[in-house]
């Protein structure tokens, strides 16, 4: 079984629904998708949100360790997003010498405002965390009193691993930030990062079509 989690923020709930079907529809092993609603959390994990978090799982996703018992392996992935191809592709990439993997991105955001307002905020190992593979049984330092009280860089920056050495590199396909870079050939995971194409002002952003076309798909019903 494939363990997924992904953020989920009211303001962008058409989002996760839509990733949710496109990782389904391309999936060729059995997967369990787990929304990281924060209101489902109040009993184990209280954190203020702060006017520099543009989502409600900012932090939340760093409890994914936590919510699997510390065991096995779980993805972590943003709402804004699209996968183009199967994800066990990626889940293949497993490897135990690692902690956690991820995209290693190495560039300084164009922007200063992202979707709905919101501030971008620059920091180093920008957008690591958007898309994670948690080995769990190595990130018990993940305690939710830790999320809910380290500060947003000690998390996103890996502070809490102790060593840069236990983050594996995942190819830049798997997390491709539309508006940031460029590939020539569709990415296996497409990253709307600004603001997806379910906003207005993010209607004609690269790879738009494909969202929308997966929506579509999602909405289908067969006639009865």
């Amino acid at each position: 079984m494939i363990r997924v989690f992904i953020g989920y923020d009211e303001n962008e709930s058409v989002a996760y629904h839509v990733l949710s079907h496109s990782i389904l529809r391309h999936a060729s092993q059995p997967v369990s998708i787990t929304p990281l609603v924060k209101q489902h959390m109040g009993n184990f994990y209280a954190r203020e949100r702060s006017p520099i978090e543009s989502t409600d799982f900012s932090f939340t996703r760093f409890l994914v360790p936590y919510l699997s018992g510390y065991s096995g392996w779980s993805i972590f992935m943003d709402c804004d997003m699209l996968m183009t191809s199967d994800i066990a592709e990626l889940w293949a990439l497993r490897d135990e010498k690692y902690a956690v993997m991820c995209v290693k991105h190495d560039y300084v955001a164009r922007d200063d405002v992202k979707f709905l307002g919101a501030t971008q905020t620059k920091y180093e190992k920008k957008n690591w965390s958007s898309v994670m593979m948690f080995n769990n049984a190595s990130c018990t330092a993940l305690t939710p009193k830790v999320v809910a009280e380290e500060s947003g860089l000690f998390l996103h920056q890996y502070k809490w691993l102790g060593s840069d050495d236990q983050i594996g590199a995942l190819p830049t396909t798997w997390n491709y930030l539309v508006g940031e870079m460029t590939m020539s050939s569709t990415p296996k995971l497409i990253h709307y990062t600004l603001g997806g194409p379910y906003f207005d002002s993010y209607r004609e952003c690269e790879y738009a079509q494909l969202w929308f076309a997966e929506r579509a798909l999602m909405s289908h019903a067969a006639k009865g």
